[in-house]
């Protein structure tokens, strides 16, 4: 198994984790017990690193987890986030950075998660109506209290990853990265690297479409939110299928499946992952991309697969 150590304070976690927004929300109806049942095959293969947020559900995603820490909350290296606020219903709030909203957070996600502290505590969106340093100031008063044993940001530019990390280091920036999504490469990755703070990529199989599961909109549940993302409208679909298929063939010579070809590339370039699922053979297939060796030949095509181009904006 790959572990990696988050930033200089935070925990041990292995490189492949477990995102579980998708059990609660954007990706169409889903079931607890399946989900808890998931959550258990995870704990017991060694994959860990759980990922969350107050806004999954919103807050239900917190509760499914709570249900699943009962009796094994030490083995769990939990990741939630706050920032993205939204009402019990559902509706956008916006984005939330000041001192009070962030601590007023944390306690209220500790509360769902049924714990006493948080792994991972990151804010989700910065704010850009509050300055970094009142943000990070308030998780680092969260940590001295020790309700947070590390911190991160999430889909944050290099500037303010080092404004932040001047305030109190910064063990882990959540980002999206994978194979058609790299605009990380050419500022974030090298801040990070040199501040020696973790990469965790988000969406590390493009939402799914790496796996090439996905040829047409009608592979996708009529509530999935993809239906509404620009790369997945049906005309970008049709142009995109052309990254699916190299990967597609790459796995074919590698005999592996698309999905870990994908997440073997983002091992190779020394970065966390947290791949959602929420079916025990998609975690077994994920967690198995650990197996998949990459040599130099193989990761100059996966590499050059960028330049087939990619229709449609990230969001």
């Amino acid at each position: 198994m790959n572990r990696v150590t988050l930033g200089t304070q935070g925990p041990d976690v292995p490189a492949i984790g477990l995102g579980c927004m998708g059990m609660s929300d954007f990706y169409g109806a889903s079931d607890e017990d399946q989900n808890l049942r998931v959550l258990d095959a995870a704990a017991d293969m060694g994959c860990t690193f759980w990922d969350t947020s107050d806004m999954y559900g919103p807050f239900t995603n917190e509760l499914l987890l709570a249900k699943a820490l009962k009796g094994r909350r030490n083995q769990i290296q939990l990741a939630t986030k706050f920032g993205v606020a939204r009402a019990e219903d559902g509706s956008w709030l916006g984005i939330k950075g000041g001192a009070d909203y962030v601590k007023a957070s944390c306690d209220a996600s500790l509360k769902r998660l049924g714990t006493d502290y948080i792994d991972l505590y990151y804010q989700h969106r910065v704010d850009p109506d509050t300055p970094i340093e009142e943000t990070v100031g308030a998780l680092a008063e969260l940590v001295e209290a020790g309700k947070v044993r590390a911190i991160g940001l999430s889909e944050a530019d290099a500037d303010t990853i080092k404004r932040a990390h001047a305030v109190h280091p910064i063990s882990a920036l959540q980002t999206e990265y994978s194979l058609w999504s790299r605009e990380v490469e050419d500022e974030i990755l090298p801040v990070t690297r040199d501040l020696g703070i973790t990469f965790v990529a988000y969406s590390p199989l493009g939402r799914g479409f790496l796996s090439g599961a996905i040829r047409s909109q009608s592979d996708l549940a009529p509530d999935d939110w993809r239906r509404e993302n620009p790369r997945f409208s049906e005309q970008a679909i049709a142009q995109n299928n052309k990254l699916a298929d190299e990967v597609v063939k790459i796995a074919q010579g590698l005999k592996a499946t698309p999905a870990q070809i994908a997440l073997a590339w983002l091992l190779s370039r020394e970065v966390c992952m947290i791949p959602g699922t929420r079916k025990i053979e998609r975690l077994q297939e994920n967690w198995a991309a650990q197996d998949v060796s990459l040599n130099s030949e193989i990761r100059d095509r996966l590499d050059a697969i960028i330049q087939l181009g990619v229709s449609g904006e990230r969001y």
